[in-house]
């Protein structure tokens, strides 16, 4: 029993050891300071991105939308540089704002129209691809100054500076999460949403702040990438939204919303980034790559389905114990 609770708890950084071990061994360039920033550089946009998207799977929804919103903020942000001249800062301050729109968008049309989450999502993926592609032609936009580029290819001494936005944003979301009684809204309507309402909850304003809060992460994703790229592409982020859901429910958040630890989202980006990486200097295809991405994805929500089997299980077994001993003046 103590067994299963510690591989629970602390499984997936065995398996992130398990994976940084394998491709130690496998290269010796794998643990080079230079590989291990890469890793981490690499990760950062998924990272920033996995961090909104934590939030609306707590309470039990999803985004599918946001591979779209991150190459909608790119080109517009790209657009207002390099089309109209405006400041770089400005222009990306707007970009995030455009992705905040985005996001509140996607909370209107699950909140008020009442359409589930990945039908909704699914749905604004489409459109905001589309619009990505309809105001550029289709066509890849370039030429911005050079200080933009230092957004997402520059360094805070020896640390890339998109490593240490995801880190502000990671600690951002978990202070939110522990220390406000938003997270703990997040965490209820997941768990039980009638219930969150019957206590006096607003439920769809908790829904909308989550899917604008993911937005606006979104945005900061999509600016990252813009600079880090140095070119606003309309087909930029095509499968992001794999990987991030993938690093989010490898990380412990139920696909069912209301448990799991931010934390552990941290280590299932790094699982993402030391996986993709190790592929790739061990001259791993890419047809391989996409194969075990799917299995890692698939792998992740059967143990989710598996892990809250066996709390059910355990739960309906206690609860005539408990029952029994009330009856017979026992503590349960």
């Amino acid at each position: 029993m103590k067994t299963q609770k510690l591989l629970s708890q602390y499984g997936i950084y065995l398996v992130l050891l398990a994976l940084v071990a394998f491709f130690s061994i496998a290269s010796s360039v794998f643990l080079t300071p230079a590989n291990l920033f890469n890793i981490l550089r690499q990760v950062s946009i998924v990272g920033i991105a996995a961090v909104g998207m934590t939030f609306v799977m707590l309470t039990g929804g999803i985004d599918l939308s946001v591979g779209s919103i991150l190459a909608l903020v790119g080109v517009l942000c790209a657009m207002m540089m390099v089309r109209l001249g405006m400041n770089p800062w400005l222009a990306a301050v707007i970009a995030v704002g455009i992705g905040t729109v985005c996001g509140l968008i996607n909370g209107f049309i699950i909140c008020q129209l009442s359409i589930p989450p990945l039908i909704a999502t699914l749905g604004m993926m489409t459109v905001w691809r589309g619009v990505a592609f309809l105001i550029t032609n289709g066509m890849p936009v370039y030429g911005f100054p050079e200080v933009f580029t230092k957004l997402g290819q520059g360094y805070i001494w020896i640390i890339p500076i998109p490593v240490v936005v995801m880190a502000l944003c990671f600690a951002a979301g978990w202070f939110v999460l522990n220390r406000f009684s938003f997270g703990r809204y997040v965490y209820g309507i997941g768990g039980n949403e009638e219930a969150s309402r019957l206590s006096g909850v607003n439920v769809n304003r908790v829904k909308y702040l989550v899917y604008t809060l993911a937005g606006f992460l979104f945005g900061i994703a999509g600016v990252m990438l813009l600079s880090r790229t140095n070119s606003g592409q309309p087909k930029a982020g095509s499968s992001a939204e794999m990987d991030i859901i993938t690093a989010v429910v490898l990380g412990g958040i139920s696909i069912k919303g209301g448990e799991g630890k931010i934390t552990g989202v941290i280590a299932g980006v790094l699982i993402m980034g030391v996986l993709s990486n190790g592929m790739i200097i061990t001259n791993t295809g890419d047809y391989v790559q996409r194969v075990v991405s799917g299995l890692v994805l698939i792998a992740a929500v059967g143990f989710d389905i598996y892990s809250q089997k066996r709390r059910e299980t355990r739960a309906s077994v206690a609860e005539p114990r408990r029952s029994q001993g009330l009856e017979s003046g026992k503590p349960g």
